[in-house]
C-alpha cells in the first residue's frame, strides 16, 4: 500500500510540476480567502481525476480479462 502511495504522490507531483500554475485551477475547484486563512475544495479536480482512473482501470480490466 504504502509504495502505491508513493507512486501516486509521485505522479501527482510531476503532473503538476508539468502543468505548473494551472493545476488544482479547473473549473470547479472552490477557494475561499479571508485574513489569514484559506479553504480550498478542488472538486473539479476530484472528477476529472476520478474520471481518468476509471477509464484507465476498465481498460486494464478489459485487456487482462481478454
Amino acid at each position: 500500500i504504502g509504495l502505491v502511495l508513493l507512486a501516486i504522490g509521485a505522479v501527482v507531483y510531476g503532473v503538476e510540476r508539468l502543468l505548473g500554475a494551472r493545476a488544482g485551477q479547473l473549473p470547479g475547484d472552490l477557494v475561499i480567502r479571508s485574513d489569514g486563512w484559506r479553504i480550498y475544495a478542488p472538486l473539479g479536480t476530484a472528477l476529472l481525476i476520478s474520471l481518468a482512473l476509471t477509464v484507465l482501470l476498465n481498460l486494464i480490466f478489459w485487456l487482462w480479462r481478454r
